[in-house]
């Protein structure tokens, strides 16, 4: 059995940013199970990274859940309460700032619960919002990890890459450098971290490089910049990058160094 304060029986066990299911020896031992404040409008985003694919699909609107805790399922438990339909309008563009929105929303959804009692006798909420159809339509959010990094400059507009590294940067792709070592010197496939990430060139450019291929301008200027046009046709500069075995460098430096990006006048 789990261990309970002063030998005093468990009621409820709420769960929030957990990220482990409760086993079902604890859940069965609490009196009225347990609860959950999920932050999406379930069953859309189902996950461990709600937020994230909030962001990364451009949904304008999304809100609170909070749903009881399922035995063996992450986010398949009956929804209590949550944000009325069509959600809260956010005009977020970060994780920190969309939970920082919400975070409040899905406390005080918590504490209203609690005070009114809904996870003593639940059924009577449950059947109050499951008579409305569902907002949204089932879809999972996975853990974000390197390959929702990896930048494909086949697809990616300038846009997406730049709201992409907003939200899951820094970002990074593979590319041929030049490489010195006891072999002598070699091409390699080395990752590039665009750890600093991108700006978009506002003004006009007269240099149309090979799409996702670093060109480095400027060779008479004080200073040089790293130019790469994504497929929509636009320009992004990077100011610093991390070669892969190397330190965050100027990205020219490091692109004229490890041979990543030819030179052109401007």
């Amino acid at each position: 059995m789990p261990p309970t304060p002063s030998e005093a029986p468990i009621n409820l066990i709420v769960a929030v940013s957990f990220g482990l299911l409760v086993p079902p020896r604890i859940l069965s031992a609490a009196k009225y199970g347990g609860l959950n404040v999920h932050p999406s409008l379930l069953p859309e985003f189902r996950g461990p990274a709600p937020l994230h694919h909030t962001l990364l699909r451009s949904r304008t609107r999304t809100g609170v859940t909070l749903q009881t805790l399922h035995p063996t399922n992450f986010d398949r438990g009956t929804i209590v309460e949550q944000t009325p339909p069509p959600g809260i309008e956010h005009g977020t563009e970060t994780v920190e700032e969309l939970r920082n929105l919400l975070a409040p929303i899905g406390a005080q959804m918590l504490v209203q619960a609690l005070m009114d009692g809904t996870f003593v006798l639940p059924n009577q909420r449950i059947s109050m919002i499951n008579g409305n159809p569902s907002p949204t339509e089932p879809s999972y959010a996975h853990k974000i990890g390197p390959k929702d990094r990896h930048i494909d400059w086949t697809t990616w507009t300038a846009s997406d890459i730049l709201r992409r590294h907003k939200i899951i940067g820094p970002l990074w792709n593979i590319t041929e450098a030049h490489v010195k070592d006891r072999m002598g010197q070699h091409e390699a496939a080395k990752r590039i971290i665009w750890d600093h990430g991108f700006r978009l060139l506002e003004e006009d450019c007269h240099i149309h490089p090979p799409i996702g291929h670093p060109v480095v301008v400027g060779l008479h200027a004080p200073t040089q910049k790293v130019y790469i046009r994504t497929c929509d046709g636009n320009i992004l500069v990077a100011d610093k990058v991390k070669i892969e075995g190397q330190n965050t460098a100027e990205a020219s430096l490091a692109a004229r160094r490890t041979g990543l990006a030819p030179q052109a006048l401007q």
